[in-house]
């Protein structure tokens, strides 16, 4: 799935944050900059990585997570976020189909809108957003709000024909249950 989340983002520069060496040696055999934050979990990994991505002279960013097996839209959600308002920019959230987290996120590189990942994020970043006095905008999208953080997940129809072929046949039949 990270891999189609890269495939999806081959026309915007492309980074990913992460403290681990088989990702890092990964990400970047696939063309993407690493950006190294051991330690600093998910949450603090994107703030210093929006940092770093301002500091080379972005101004905005997106923000996509590895386990979106749909991903083709990404690139979508930058382009609406940049035309928000006066054209100066704005927020754009995709939240996940329970409306509990936030799987995709577009924003200027300088707003002050730390990373709140974990249960209740989508509620989190939507709250932050609107302070923030930026144009901001929930995109409700089938493909992107899917993601794999359970079980149930796996048996979505749109996600089960993508990991069909992948499972021996007797996991297989039981997937479309």
């Amino acid at each position: 799935m990270a891999g189609r989340v890269l495939d999806a983002t081959m026309d915007l520069p492309t980074f990913v944050a992460c403290d681990n060496d088989e990702v890092a040696s990964w990400a970047s055999a696939r063309g993407a900059k690493v950006l190294w934050g051991p330690g600093l979990g998910l949450n603090g990994a994107i703030d210093q990585g929006v940092v770093t991505i301002g500091g080379l002279g972005f101004d905005h960013v997106t923000i996509a997570h590895g386990d979106l097996p749909l991903p083709a839209g990404i690139a979508a959600v930058d382009r609406a976020a940049r035309l928000l308002g006066d054209g100066s920019g704005g927020v754009v959230l995709v939240p996940d189909r329970r409306r509990d987290g936030t799987n995709v996120q577009s924003r200027p590189c300088s707003a002050d809108l730390p990373a709140s990942y974990g249960a209740a994020s989508f509620s989190a970043h939507l709250a932050q957003s609107l302070a923030s006095g930026l144009p901001v905008a929930v995109r409700f999208d089938e493909r992107l709000s899917l993601d794999i953080d359970t079980v149930d997940d796996c048996r979505h129809p749109l996600v089960a024909r993508l990991l069909e072929p992948m499972l021996p046949p007797r996991l297989s039949a039981g997937l479309l249950v």
